[in-house]
C-alpha cells in the first residue's frame, strides 16, 4: 500500500514539474533552472535529514556511485529536460517522459545482465512507434528540426533515468533513502553549476521574479525535487526500478490538465494516439514470467 501511495502522490508531483519548468523558462536559461530546483531541493531535505537523525557512515559511502547516479538521475535529465521545453509543450515533454520505464528495460538488458521476454521486446516496439508517431506531428510554430530535437534531448533524459535507476538498484540498495536522494541533489548542484560557467549562466536574469516565478521555484526545487526524490528512492529500495520508473504512467495525465487549464496548451489529436502506443509498450515491457530471481513487484512485496 505504502508503494502505490507513494507512486501516486510522485505522479501528481512531477506532473506539475513539467508546468514549472515551462514558467520557469521564461526567466531561467535550462542550467539555471537545474540549479535552482537541486538548491531548493537540498534545503528541504537537509533539515528533514538532520531532523530525522539518521546514522551515517560516512567512511564507507559509495562516493563516486553516488556522484553518477546523481549526475545521470538529476543533473543531465534534468538540464536535458528543460531544454527541451524550450521547443515542446509541456505536454508533449510528458509523454516522452512515459518511455522512461522501457529505456529502464532497455538498459537492463545492455549493461545488466537482464534478459527480456518476447513479451517485453513486443513492448519496447510498439513503444517505438509510439515515438515515430509523435515525431511525424505537426507543431504549431515548430520546424521539423526543432521538433526532432526537442523529442531526441526528452528521450537522452530518458535513456539516462534509464541507466540510473537500475545502476542504483544494483549498486545503492544498501545506501539509505536520504543519502541517495541528498547526494543525487548534490551531484546535479555540481553539474549545473559548470554547465553554468560553460554557457554564461551564472549571470542573472535582467526581468524581475513574479509570483508565478516564485511559486514554481518553490514547486520544482521543494516538491519535484526535495520531497519527489525521497519518495522516488524509496520506492527503488523497497520495490524494483521497474515499479518506480511506473510514475510515468501517470505524469502525462496531470501534465496534459495543468497545461491546458494553466498555460492554455493545446496537444494536437494524434498525440493522444502515440502516448496511448507508448503506454501499451510501457505495459509489456513490464510483464514478466513468474521466475524466483525476477526482481519484480509481485515477489518484492512477499519479502
Amino acid at each position: 500500500m505504502k508503494l502505490y501511495s507513494a507512486l501516486f502522490v510522485l505522479s501528481l508531483i512531477w506532473g506539475m514539474s513539467f508546468l514549472f519548468i515551462k514558467v520557469l523558462l521564461g526567466i531561467f536559461d535550462p542550467w539555471q533552472i537545474v540549479f535552482i530546483r537541486c538548491l531548493v531541493g537540498i534545503i528541504t531535505i537537509v533539515p528533514l535529514f538532520l531532523i530525522s537523525r539518521q546514522k551515517v557512515d560516512w567512511k564507507t559511502l559509495p562516493v563516486k556511485k553516488l556522484l553518477l547516479v546523481g549526475f545521470l538521475n538529476a543533473g543531465l535529465p534534468w538540464g536535458l529536460i528543460a531544454w527541451s521545453e524550450t521547443f515542446l509543450d509541456s505536454g508533449y515533454t510528458a509523454i516522452l517522459n512515459a518511455t522512461t520505464p522501457i529505456w529502464t528495460s532497455m538498459m537492463g538488458v545492455f549493461f545488466f545482465s537482464i534478459t527480456l521476454q518476447w513479451k517485453q521486446w513486443t513492448g519496447v516496439i510498439v513503444g517505438f512507434v509510439g515515438i515515430l508517431l509523435l515525431m511525424d506531428i505537426d507543431a504549431p510554430g515548430l520546424t521539423k528540426n526543432q521538433l526532432g530535437l526537442g523529442i531526441i534531448l526528452m528521450l537522452a533524459a530518458t535513456c539516462c533515468y534509464g541507466y540510473s535507476s537500475q545502476y542504483a538498484k544494483k549498486h545503492l540498495q544498501d545506501t539509505t533513502v536520504w543519502v541517495t536522494a541528498s547526494s543525487t541533489l548534490f551531484a546535479g548542484l555540481l553539474l549545473s553549476a559548470f554547465m553554468m560557467l560553460l554557457t554564461e549562466g551564472w549571470k542573472l536574469p535582467e526581468d524581475p521574479l513574479n509570483y508565478n516565478v516564485l511559486l514554481s521555484i518553490i514547486g520544482l526545487g521543494v516538491f519535484g525535487s526535495g520531497i519527489a526524490y525521497l519518495l522516488y528512492y524509496f520506492m527503488i529500495s523497497a520495490g524494483s526500478a521497474e515499479f518506480a520508473t511506473l510514475v510515468t504512467y501517470l505524469v502525462p495525465v496531470s501534465a496534459f490538465m495543468w497545461g491546458s487549464v494553466l498555460l492554455d496548451e493545446r496537444i494536437h489529436p494524434s498525440a493522444f494516439w502515440g502516448l496511448l502506443l507508448i503506454f501499451a509498450g510501457v505495459y509489456l515491457t513490464g510483464k514478466r514470467g513468474k521466475k524466483k530471481n525476477d526482481l519484480n513487484l509481485e515477489h518484492d512485496r512477499t519479502a
